[in-house]
């Protein structure tokens, strides 16, 4: 048995998300790259659960979390920030994506919600028309605040 269970290649995930759906079941994606998890990324990941029955979340590879976020970045590496996250009761699946943004697993996916933090605007989030074009609806949930892995990195530096 695999170790990271919850962690599935996206021709893994399809048709167990195809299954679901045929069971009315709600799925439900969010993205990024959860580099140091923390409360605000708990009662985020909480949340988006609670507004399906599974919560798919796409998952920044290091290599795409340096293009968006630095080559100082991540501080911890893929395979353990999805282990983290496996442990977590409120996440159902994870899948590793490359790209700068998550608009390919989006499309392969079709989630019933499309939800983000509240620091997203709605118009902003990726694959936000698509979501709508069939239906699904786009949620920006409430921002945690004080809650940020890059605050936290600086309170950190700070203390050294």
């Amino acid at each position: 048995m695999s170790i990271l269970p919850k962690l599935k290649t996206v021709k893994e995930l399809m048709p167990l998300l195809s299954r679901l759906k045929k069971h009315k079941k709600k799925i439900v994606f969010t993205n990024g790259c959860f580099d140091i998890l923390h409360v605000g990324h708990v009662r985020y990941l909480s949340r988006s659960k609670s507004l399906g029955h599974v919560l798919v979340i796409g998952l920044n590879t290091d290599l795409s979390v340096r293009a968006v976020k630095g080559p100082q970045r991540p501080v911890t590496p893929q395979k353990e920030r999805a282990e983290v996250l496996s442990a977590l009761s409120a996440v159902d699946f994870l899948v590793f994506f490359s790209e700068p943004t998550p608009l390919r697993l989006i499309q392969a996916i079709r989630p019933d919600f499309l939800v983000k933090g509240g620091d997203w605007k709605k118009k902003d989030i990726v694959g936000s028309a698509f979501v709508e074009s069939y239906g699904g609806k786009v949620l920006s949930l409430p921002y945690v605040k004080g809650f940020s892995t890059t605050a936290l990195l600086e309170k950190i530096k700070s203390h050294l």
